[in-house]
């Protein structure tokens, strides 16, 4: 048995970042892994490989519909799916290496194979030629992840019905996708394959797409995904389905009127739950929440003994950003540092075309819950940067207190809103004011001037609308 300060079942955002944090702090840290590569679900079938394609879906439909507006001529336009595959492979592959490389520049021990937690802290690491190596660790990190959820009716087999994993790497363009689920993953990868030239349907039980986030976001996007191109059917719920062959057969049902579509592919995208591959929780008296995440306190400890989960599998926000700074926190309190964990200021992002980003409290919340409050609210039409780059769709909305001008929230939909909010979330770490970002001076021409100025729309004093 090899003893260890720091022992870290899973190898995705949450663990690697909470392995390299552990060992920068001089502890003697060992990192479990069970797939051949590192960076887990968000590296190798999420995060990364789904930007890769969104990236070139991007180009591919601004060469076909944009590109004559800037003058530029385009001649016979083809698509090379196989090369656009091969890239986002590649890109993965990068990333990955890059991983390994800063666990080797650290000194953290990668142990490759299924990893178990038994009594007393110990990790069974059971590898991939039959042989098994155990860690006495002092403190163990739980970082297994997520997993996609299925539906009872439309089990993955990953070629015709796909989780995010086998939506990655359709060979050729669907005639049909059927994607069930309106959220973040189902509007990603359903954009990439519209714009390289699939029939898409979007299939939504909630009343709109994307739930839960803010309704002037929620009504924008669905107008500007409509006028792309995609079919999208809220308040509908899926009843039924078989595959038949290289099709499959999805009933769908909205205000009592059912409907069979049939599709070539579907796309289930109905949301994620924790994974707790290797956690016997009934065995080690491991405490779970109801929905069967673990329980931690705000350093990520759980109820046993000098055992911490971090990531997807504890409550919050599935986002790799917050797995990150949780393993972080995680890694800092086990060297005795007054480290805590809060959610105020995660940021979240979709990125389709336009871009969605979201700090705080929607509208909505803001309104239920009895606080005076003022909107402020500037389009990217009237943004000289973005119209020179003829992206003009969206807008920033900031939603403060009416008395304090604290941020309670801020909402965009517009280009390149995943590296505008940085700054609002900076302002929410420090609890600002919509004036904070308001009297600050942005440069001209610029996207992040819609930011400013929807700050001094708040104040009711907005200067370019």
């Amino acid at each position: 048995m090899t003893n260890a300060d720091v022992v870290i079942i899973g190898g995705g955002p949450g663990g690697y970042v909470a392995a390299i944090r552990a060992a920068q702090l001089g502890l003697n840290t060992v990192c479990v892994e069970l797939d051949a590569t590192l960076g887990g679900t968000c590296v190798n079938v999420g995060c990364i490989p789904s930007k890769a394609l969104l990236e070139s879906s991007h180009h591919y439909e601004f060469t076909a519909h944009d590109a004559q507006a800037h003058g530029i001529g385009v001649g016979q336009l083809s698509l090379d799916l196989a090369t656009m595959l091969k890239r986002k492979d590649t890109v993965v592959q990068k990333n990955t290496q890059g991983i390994e490389f800063l666990f080797k520049k650290n000194k953290v021990t990668w142990a490759k194979g299924r990893g178990t937690l038994r009594a007393n802290n110990v990790v069974d690491v059971a590898g991939a030629d039959g042989t098994t190596t155990q860690y006495q660790a002092k403190h163990v990190i739980i970082a297994t992840g997520s997993i996609p959820v299925e539906l009872p009716f439309l089990n993955f087999d990953e070629e015709r019905i796909v989780s995010n994993v086998g939506a990655l790497k359709i060979p050729t363009v669907p005639e049909h996708l059927i994607v069930i689920g309106g959220g973040v993953i189902g509007l990603e990868l359903g954009s990439v394959w519209r714009r390289l030239g699939a029939k898409v349907t979007v299939v939504e039980l909630a009343p709109t797409i994307l739930p839960g986030m803010d309704d002037d976001v929620t009504k924008e996007c669905e107008k500007l995904f409509r006028k792309q191109g995609l079919d999208i059917r809220t308040a509908t719920k899926v009843t039924g389905a078989k595959r038949e062959g290289d099709s499959v057969q999805v009933t769908v049902e909205r205000d009592g009127n059912p409907e069979t579509l049939t599709a070539s592919h579907v796309l289930v995208s109905v949301g994620r739950k924790p994974s707790l591959n290797g956690i016997d929780a009934r065995a080690l008296g491991l405490t779970l929440t109801e929905r069967g995440f673990i329980a931690v306190d705000d350093q990520l400890r759980t109820n046993l003994p000098n055992v911490f989960a971090i990531g997807d599998c504890v409550p919050g926000p599935m986002l790799a950003h917050k797995a990150e700074e949780e393993g972080v926190i995680a890694a800092e309190v086990i060297a005795g540092q007054k480290a805590h964990m809060h959610y105020k200021s995660i940021p979240g992002v979709v990125y389709t075309w336009p871009e969605i980003a979201v700090v705080g409290l929607t509208e909505s919340q803001v309104k239920a819950s009895g606080r005076e409050y003022r909107v402020g609210k500037f389009p990217f039409s009237a943004n000289g940067r973005a119209r020179t780059a003829g992206t003009t769709d969206g807008f920033v909305k900031f939603i403060a207190d009416a008395k304090t001008d604290e941020m309670l929230g801020c909402h965009m939909v517009g280009p390149n809103v995943s590296e505008l909010i940085a700054e609002v979330v900076l302002a929410f770490e420090y609890r600002g004011a919509s004036e904070d970002i308001a009297i600050t001076v942005h440069a001209h021409p610029t996207l992040s001037e819609t930011v400013k100025e929807a700050a001094l729309a708040a104040l009711g004093r907005a200067l370019h609308i």
